[in-house]
């Protein structure tokens, strides 16, 4: 009943953009639009949500995935029309195969849909396609009433998963999760793709994003047939197009042409990234961790620490940072690749560029590192470095009173450890896995490990093979693990 009450709170501060319109050009199109509110006003509306999606945990426990769908965004940006327009991208926790756009520049990415997709320029092509949503600003081109419902709407949604609770807050539907329409649509598709061309990726990317989606109305259908029961079809982006559209087609491919005579940029895509970061993913409903009194557990990387009580922990695309009620103090844990090479110590004094004192080697729970303190009095930092599963931690304590809390500082770089088997997940998770195809194995064998429904469908889907391909020896796939 709070999640509902702080819901429709938004709905007052919503209604407040009817009494704002009038006439605005427009960056992207080139054309004048009517639109029924400030600029001002989309981005308030805007950060309203993405605070609710955030408290409420909507987002995706994984910084470096985070950190990744972040950079693939903001090179887009860079080549959009509004370059200048401070945009925010976020990967939700949830299974559903959407992404979406919120007013003034706050775009979400499911990790279900996600897992649908083979390669960067097909995680470029749905960004880009919201980019230009927000460019467009087909949000604020709306009827006011279904602006306003929107903001409750959407945020209902994303953190109910309930679509009814959506369907019965707005008269008009939830364009926001579920598509602006037609022309719409089909604009932020033009304007995605001459993104994707100027930043460098293959606009016709956008196509085979289509084609997934289509994969998974033509699987809902079957399964609806098979089961004598309706299945709702997929409903979200581009949900309007049909296959072969003709019209789709020609406004991708036209990006092709939009520079005649000027050097191409280079592809951005770093070979492998996109298979290092959703390796791991987790597949179908979330999968919370048995989180023990005043312990943070981190699901896909598999650590854990204990903080003080009292104390919150909050997780950004860069760093996890635990912080006291008071703000007094605080530690940033920050993860970087491990330089074999280097040991710990090494990792720290490099870092640190400056005096030391208090140094000590840590060897816990099996774990190899090194602690000290950087700086004097009120500057003091305690510093330390773990090594774990490839990867270095490091880790920055401060406080406003640095002796008096250094001891509470030093307890948490103590307490990381890997978590235990019991502790990774409440309840039977699946996650995402590459391997290469044996000699001949189908998916039909491979499906028949995998313990889910639909199984062999399932893995056609993931892979681009739905409703009958089959890969070859040696190929990398993705299996359900």
């Amino acid at each position: 009943m709070v999640q509902l009450r702080a819901l429709m709170g938004l709905a007052g501060a919503a209604l407040a953009a009817a009494l704002l319109g009038g006439c605005a050009s427009n960056p992207a199109t080139g054309g004048t639009d009517w639109v029924v509110m400030t600029q001002g006003r989309e981005i308030s509306i805007g950060e309203e949500m993405h605070q609710q999606i955030i408290e409420q945990g909507g987002s995706y426990d994984d910084p470096e995935l985070q950190a990744y769908v972040n950079r693939v965004g903001q090179q887009l940006v860079k080549n959009s029309d509004r370059p200048e327009l401070a945009f925010t991208f976020t990967v939700i926790d949830s299974p559903d195969i959407n992404a979406f756009a919120t007013p003034g520049g706050f775009i979400y990415i499911n990790r279900g849909l996600l897992a649908y997709l083979d390669n960067e320029a097909e995680l470029a092509g749905v960004l880009s396609h919201e980019i230009g949503h927000v460019t467009a600003r087909h949000a604020a081109r709306q009827q006011t009433a279904s602006v306003t419902n929107q903001v409750v709407a959407t945020t209902a949604y994303i953190l109910t998963g309930s679509g009814d609770l959506a369907d019965a807050s707005s008269m008009y539907g939830t364009e926001l999760v579920r598509g602006y329409g037609r022309e719409h649509e089909l604009e932020a598709d033009g304007l995605g793709a001459k993104y994707m061309y100027q930043t460098g990726y293959d606009p016709e990317a956008l196509l085979e994003v289509i084609g997934v989606l289509k994969d998974q109305e033509q699987f809902q259908r079957v399964k609806a047939k098979s089961s004598g029961k309706p299945v709702g079809s997929y409903h979200g982006l581009y949900a309007t197009h049909p296959r072969n559209d003709q019209r789709l087609q020609t406004v991708i491919r036209t990006a092709g042409d939009l520079t005649t005579g000027e050097t191409t940029v280079d592809n951005p895509e770093v070979p492998g990234e996109f298979r290092q970061h959703i390796d791991g993913l987790v597949w179908g409903p979330s999968v919370a961790g048995e989180r023990a009194e005043n312990r943070y557990f981190h699901n896909k990387l598999g650590f854990t620490f204990e903080h003080p009580p009292g104390w919150q922990v909050n997780a950004t695309a860069r760093e996890i940072i635990a912080s006291a009620p008071d703000a007094a103090a605080e530690v940033k844990l920050m993860v970087r690749r491990r330089d074999p090479a280097a040991s710990p110590q090494a990792v720290l004094e490099a870092d640190a560029g400056g005096s030391l004192s208090q140094g000590r080697e840590l060897d816990q729970a099996g774990l190899k590192g090194y602690t000290a303190v950087a700086g004097s009095g009120a500057n003091a930092r305690r510093l330390a470095v773990i090594d774990y599963n490839g990867l270095s931690y490091l880790f920055e304590g401060s406080a406003t009173d640095f002796a008096s809390a250094d001891p509470a500082l030093l307890a948490l770089v103590q307490s990381f450890r890997p978590m235990h088997p019991k502790e990774r997940q409440s309840g039977k998770g699946y996650y995402i896995r590459y391997i290469q195809v044996p000699r001949g194995a189908t998916i039909a064998s491979l499906a028949a490990s995998v313990r889910i429904p639909d199984a062999e469908a399932q893995l056609r889907l993931l892979n681009g093979l739905y409703p009958s391909g089959e890969p070859r020896t040696g190929d990398w796939i993705k299996m359900i693990r």
